[in-house]
């Protein structure tokens, strides 16, 4: 079992590395989430890159403007690779190009990110820090579940995490999703799930209730109601780690 990220480096490491494996085991439509506030992308997503640059012109990177392409172009000087935005009229697919990573898209863009894609292919694509479930956005209607059961529905989780006050939500490709619990020693695994726990899964968790979505086997008792602590724990710890990046 990959261990628990004891701060913001490692965490890309691991995001790195199982995309890598999502990839490997053939997955073509892969989700990347480093859901941490106040989190700026741009030397995420340098960090993040770096695993395929040895891809050379067979990779496209995508942000969501050509303001953030070009920033992008400037602070990673000449690159073996090309970097749009989603819009700009070179954003145009290319026979070559083998991979697609599109940086922090979001429910504005999702129209022309499905365009894209729909032009990509089966050509692999991994969304980095996405957010597309803006409701207000997309809708609540026919139209925003067309949508999702379409598009959206199609991603699948290479890794996840996101920090809750005292606990934190983790999953890296292939293992389940888990939810850990911060302790006076660091983080020690609560439980795990099949899909993403969602906000009646952890209240369950944290009342000591048994997960409605997971067989707890015979003689193993269900969680006792675990406490959540008040510190900061991993979230100051990214904080302080995005302070010394200069965000």
């Amino acid at each position: 079992m990959l261990a628990f990220p004891a701060d913001l480096e490692t965490a890309v490491e691991q995001a790195k590395e199982a995309a890598q494996r999502a990839l490997a085991a053939g997955l073509t439509r892969i989700q990347v989430d480093l859901a941490i506030p106040e989190l700026k992308i741009q030397p995420i997503a340098w960090q993040f890159l770096a695993a395929f640059l040895d891809r050379g012109a067979k990779l496209r990177v995508f942000f969501p403007d050509p303001g953030a392409a070009a920033l992008a172009r400037r602070d990673w000087g000449e690159l073996p690779f090309a970097v749009r935005g989603m819009e700009e009229l070179k954003a145009a697919v290319q026979p070559e190009e083998e991979l697609f990573i599109f940086i922090e898209p979001s429910s504005v863009e999702v129209q022309r990110l499905e365009q894209l894609c729909q032009e990509i292919g089966d050509r692999p694509v991994i969304l980095l820090n996405p957010r597309l479930e803006d409701v207000a956005t997309i809708g609540i209607g026919y139209a925003a579940r067309q949508l999702r059961e379409r598009f959206l529905n199609q991603w699948q989780s290479a890794y996840y995490l996101s920090p809750l006050e005292g606990a934190a939500i983790f999953q890296a490709y292939p293992q389940r999703w888990q939810v850990w619990q911060e302790t006076d020693t660091g983080y020690e695994l609560l439980q795990e799930y099949d899909q993403r726990p969602n906000g009646e899964d952890l209240d369950r968790l944290f009342a000591g209730l048994a997960p409605v979505d997971v067989e707890v086997p015979l003689g193993v008792a269900a969680p006792t109601a675990p406490t959540r602590p008040s510190r900061g724990g991993l979230l100051n710890e990214l904080q302080r780690f995005l302070r010394a990046l200069g965000s």
